[in-house]
């Protein structure tokens, strides 16, 4: 969702308060829009209306954390998920072309971890403890959730080059759903970022999704 779902959103959650007879304050819509914003408004509103119709857990009002669940499932299925996708990316598109996942998080993560050239440079004994790493950061993530800065694209070897030199670049591949991964485009920042390294042992304790290019 964006700024302009904002409204839509707040109507929708104001319904099924209003269902459960409860009064909607400010604070909690603030709380469920940062929760949920990064899914899509009609995703949002079917889970809503399963929630409600569920006959385990519909007499109860629904927080974030289970309209959360339905739409991505536990954040360990989902850092697994989003590793899967990056992993098939990596040996399928490659590192020469830039790249625009589904996910903003994958961007951000992969940031953090030295972009997408970087991991490219991984070797495939490094590989498995790149993806704990990945699914590590990912999870923090996801856990707190939050949809920080991200990079628009993740920059391939060509358009590096290219950029370097003042050529034009090609468009990024569009990994997974594609109105999906353009969506992730227009929310993304070309501004630095700072990136955050998880401590060596919060690493220990902390790998098939379709892709396709547009």
């Amino acid at each position: 969702m964006n700024e302009n779902d904002e409204d839509k959103f707040k109507s929708l959650l104001k319904g099924v308060y209003d269902f459960y007879g409860k009064d909607l304050s400010e604070f909690a819509l603030s709380i469920w829009w940062r929760g949920l914003k990064r899914f899509d408004f009609s995703a949002v509103s079917l889970a809503m209306s399963r929630h409600l119709m569920n006959s385990d857990t519909g007499q109860y009002l629904p927080k974030p954390a289970d309209v959360m669940r339905m739409l991505g499932g536990r954040t360990e299925d989902r850092a697994l998920t989003a590793w899967a996708k990056v992993d098939k990316a990596i040996r399928q598109v490659g590192p020469y072309l830039s790249v625009a996942f589904d996910d903003p998080l994958i961007h951000r993560v992969l940031h953090d971890m030295g972009g997408w050239i970087g991991l490219a440079q991984k070797t495939e004994d490094e590989w498995p403890f790149v993806g704990r790493e990945f699914e590590n950061r990912y999870r923090g993530f996801a856990m707190r959730g939050e949809t920080p800065d991200y990079p628009r694209v993740l920059i391939g070897i060509a358009e590096a080059g290219n950029a370097r030199k003042g050529l034009a670049v090609d468009p990024p591949t569009l990994i997974g759903d594609p109105a999906r991964a353009r969506q992730v485009m227009s929310g993304g920042t070309e501004k630095p970022l700072i990136a955050f390294t998880p401590s060596r042992e919060s690493t220990e304790k902390l790998i098939f999704v379709e892709c396709k290019a547009a």
